[in-house]
């Protein structure tokens, strides 16, 4: 009986060790490679390493600063004769119904000359285009009237954001707005209604602003908040659409000694990356489109602005070069309006920071689906809105070598040319 029960504890322990061998082997312990779980363990610790970001403009706290006496209405002034509010968004959130489509919404009290003998000077623009041609929206300009008998057609009201034109409409306050629109007179053929909330993570940059410090109270400032998350829903006829994207907002002001006789055209494009960064460029035409479609190399308004971070930081590029490569005429044979811009981008000389890395960028924007607007006699302007392609790169220099990183995405592009 005893030597029985010694064979059958030897079995059960040799069945023991052959398990705890088993487990042991499985987990690691033991000292025979394990293949299989050695390339499990590296796939799951393997993490790809973040894109190299260029280095970023040393920016004033000022330049950055933006009150709610900023973002209310200014051309209720005497020295004011334009403001421009203007909203646009890249639709490539992961869960957006439009998925790349492009969306602009803009309320601009212009200048009583800037659309010469309408005398229509307040402009709404209302633009959704998408990545297989489809177009909706448009602008449209109409009379500013006086007084309680005639209220104007746009109206503005501070501090923060309180504008309306028709039924369109959109307020708030930095960090977020709320923009509605509708498409009412300008599309005939369908009904838009867009509402859109805008967050911004970021303060904004100030592009233009005669004063340091209060630049409210400057006859001629704006500023741009980049990188915005952006949702919402857009009703296309009787289709409801829920919306997540990339945008901007901006926000400007001019005199009227700032006439058709000093700007005579510009390409405004705010750009979203595959790679989340954002672009901004605009690029502002001294001559009228018969004397010259060059930009002068001495330029305060043009201006260049890279972030990789939704606007935390800025790589802030002065000494900007766009080529036309690439005209329209489908309206007006007089008036050409860009659609292929080429751009050299890299710091002045006084931007000593930057102009050490040797910083470069070369990137073209071509329109892929956009809305153009001609007004003839006696006005002879050009606008165009809507979707553009991006692709380019960017290169610069620091201690550990030489990086090139391409870029391409989706931008909304803003072109106007005036012939005279």
């Amino acid at each position: 009986m005893n030597i029985k029960l010694k064979k059958i504890d030897a079995i059960i322990v040799v069945i023991l060790l052959v398990v705890v061998g088993i487990v042991l082997f499985k987990s690691g312990y033991l000292p025979f490679e394990n293949k299989e779980n050695k390339e499990v363990t590296e796939e799951d610790v393997s993490v790809t390493p973040p894109p190299p970001t260029p280095p970023a403009s040393i920016v004033p706290g000022f330049m950055r600063a933006v009150s709610p006496e900023d973002e209310g209405v200014h051309y209720n002034k005497i020295l004011v004769s334009r403001e421009w509010w203007y909203w646009s968004a890249i639709l490539d959130g992961e869960d957006s119904s439009l998925k790349g489509w492009s969306v602009a919404v803009s309320f601009n009290h212009m200048a009583i000359g800037d659309l010469f003998g309408t005398l229509k000077p307040d402009l709404l623009v209302v633009t959704l285009h998408g990545p297989n041609g489809e177009e909706y929206g448009g602008m449209i300009n109409k009379r500013r009237g006086f007084g309680i008998l005639s209220p104007p057609t746009l109206e503005a009201k501070s501090p923060g954001v309180s504008v309306t034109y028709d039924n369109s409409w959109a307020e708030g306050k930095a960090p977020k707005w709320h923009v509605h629109a509708e498409s009412g007179d300008i599309d005939k053929n369908h009904k838009i209604i867009i509402d859109l909330d805008y967050f911004a993570p970021s303060e904004p940059i100030w592009t233009a602003g005669e004063r340091i410090l209060d630049k409210s109270k400057s006859n001629i400032a704006s500023y741009v908040f980049l990188g915005c998350t952006v949702n919402g829903t857009i009703k296309i006829d009787e289709t409801n659409y829920k919306v997540k994207g990339n945008g901007f907002h901006e926000h400007s002001w001019s005199p009227g000694i700032v006439t058709r006789g000093l700007i005579n055209g510009w390409d405004w494009c705010h750009m979203s990356l595959d790679n989340g960064w954002n672009i901004y460029f605009t690029s502002y035409y001294p001559t009228p489109q018969a004397l010259s479609r060059k930009t002068s190399r001495i330029n305060p308004f043009g201006t260049l602005i890279i972030t990789t971070d939704n606007g935390k930081t800025l790589t802030i590029l002065d000494n900007v070069d766009p080529k036309i490569v690439a005209s329209d005429t489908k309206v007006f044979p007089f008036v050409k309006v860009p659609s292929e811009i080429s751009i050299t981008a890299k710091p002045s000389l006084l931007q000593i920071p930057l102009t050490t890395n040797k910083i470069q960028l070369n990137i073209d924007i071509k329109a892929d689906n956009t809305y153009e607007k001609v007004w003839k006699f006696p006005t002879y302007v050009g606008m165009k809105v809507g979707r553009s392609l991006i692709s380019g790169k960017i290169t610069w220099t620091d201690d550990d070598g030489k990086y090139e990183v391409d870029l391409n995405g989706l931008g909304t592009v803003w072109s106007m040319s005036v012939l005279f």
